[in-house]
C-alpha cells in the first residue's frame, strides 16, 4: 500500500526548514523532484540557489523551475512512485505578487494541486507572521497573504511541522510522521 502524505514544512528565514524537508523527502522515495520557485534577481540570491543545487547534487534529485506555474509542477510531477519537495512557497506568492497576478486565485489553484496529488508533497513556507510588522503597506499586504496562504496550506496537509534553530516540532500530526511509500 502506497501512504500518501502532504506535509507542510515552516520556519523563519535560516531556520532549517529546506534542511528538514530535504531530509524528509529523502526518507521517502529514491525518485525524488525538486520543484523550485526561485528566481534569480540578483547575485545574493543566485548564490542561494546555487548552494541548493548543490546540496542536491548526488544525482538522486530532479529539479523543475516552477516560479510561478507551481500548481501545474505538482500536478505533472507528484506521481505515486516518487516525492515531490516544493521550495519554497514564500518565494513563489512573492512571484505571484511581483508578476501583478491574483494571489487568492492562484493560491486557490495550488491547494487543489496539493490536495489531488497522487504522491507525497513536501511543501516549505516561511512564517512571517512571528517578527516586526512590515512598515511599508506592500510588506503588510504581502506578510498577510503569505499567512493565510500558510493557514490553507496547513488545511490541505495532515502533517505541519514548525522548525526553529533546526529542530522540527510537529504542529498537526495526522499519524506518526512516516513517509516512505510501500
Amino acid at each position: 500500500m502506497i501512504v500518501h502524505r502532504r506535509v507542510l514544512v515552516l520556519g523563519g528565514a535560516r531556520s532549517g526548514k529546506s534542511r528538514i524537508a530535504q531530509k524528509l523527502a529523502e526518507s521517502a522515495s529514491p525518485q525524488r523532484t525538486y520543484i523550485a520557485t526561485a528566481q534569480a534577481f540578483d547575485e545574493e540570491m543566485g548564490e542561494r540557489i546555487a548552494q541548493h543545487r548543490r546540496e542536491r547534487e548526488d544525482g538522486s534529485w530532479r529539479t523543475v523551475d516552477a516560479p510561478l506555474a507551481l500548481a501545474e509542477a505538482i500536478e505533472a510531477q507528484a506521481g505515486p512512485a516518487g516525492v515531490v519537495l516544493v521550495d519554497c512557497l514564500t518565494l513563489w506568492l512573492s512571484n505571484m505578487v511581483l508578476a501583478e497576478r491574483d494571489p487568492e486565485r492562484e493560491s486557490a489553484r495550488l491547494i487543489q494541486a496539493v490536495r489531488d496529488a497522487q504522491g507525497p508533497v513536501i511543501l516549505v513556507s516561511n512564517e512571517v507572521g512571528q517578527g516586526i510588522v512590515p512598515a511599508t503597506p506592500l510588506g503588510r499586504r504581502f506578510r498577510d497573504a503569505q499567512g493565510r496562504l500558510n493557514q490553507r496550506v496547513a488545511e490541505a496537509c495532515d502533517a505541519v511541522v514548525f522548525v526553529a534553530a533546526g529542530c522540527p516540532i510537529l504542529l498537526k500530526p495526522a499519524a506518526p510522521l512516516d513517509l516512505r511509500l510501500g
